[in-house]
């Protein structure tokens, strides 16, 4: 297994969710009655796939080898950057909850606009940090950390998909199965 080539293929995936969350929003957005339910789906995914399980093998592992191994530069690449970033994606997904919550309850404009807002800028907002993960901190990472280093990323890697096997499935068949609704 390689283990940047399974960020990167998660990426795609977390692509997909997020393509298909803004079609339901554009719905959301032209049929006041559209139902909002299927955004908790959304949040579920966000949280439990792309959060925990992939920013799980992100912080626990990469970063970490990363930050100790590669010195000011790593350390500022992810400290101020891709954690900040992470954080960030968090807050759109509380905040696209509480509206999808809201709005559930008192169907306004307001509420509605919340819900569109929070889900188009949370998609936005990845796919930024998903260019920059794929295209820079990946790339540093596989050119600047040694081999023994990767070997033990690897490793790690390969432990945290044996324990988190069911969560990864479970997401990615829910995302396999509704892409074939919304194609």
């Amino acid at each position: 297994m390689d283990n940047i080539q399974l960020l990167v293929s998660e990426h795609d995936n977390i692509l997909k969710m997020i393509s298909i969350m803004e079609k339901k929003a554009i719905a959301l957005m032209n049929d006041r009655n559209e139902s909002v339910e299927e955004f908790f789906e959304f949040i579920d995914f966000a949280r439990n796939y792309a959060d925990k399980h992939h920013h799980g093998k992100e912080e626990l592992i990469l970063f970490k080898y990363m930050v100790r191994e590669l010195g000011p530069a790593a350390e500022k690449l992810v400290n101020n950057g891709m954690l900040v970033e992470h954080d960030l994606g968090r807050l759109y997904v509380s905040n696209l909850e509480e509206a999808v919550t809201r709005y559930r309850a008192e169907k306004s404009d307001e509420l509605r606009l919340a819900v569109l807002t929070n889900a188009m800028g949370y998609g936005e907002h990845l796919r930024r940090h998903i260019a920059k993960e794929n295209d820079v901190v990946y790339t540093f990472a596989q050119r600047s950390l040694s081999d023994e280093v990767m070997c033990k990323i690897e490793d790690e890697t390969l432990d945290f998909e044996a324990a988190n096997s069911t969560t990864k499935l479970k997401y990615e068949n829910w995302l396999n199965d509704l892409a074939g609704k919304y194609n």
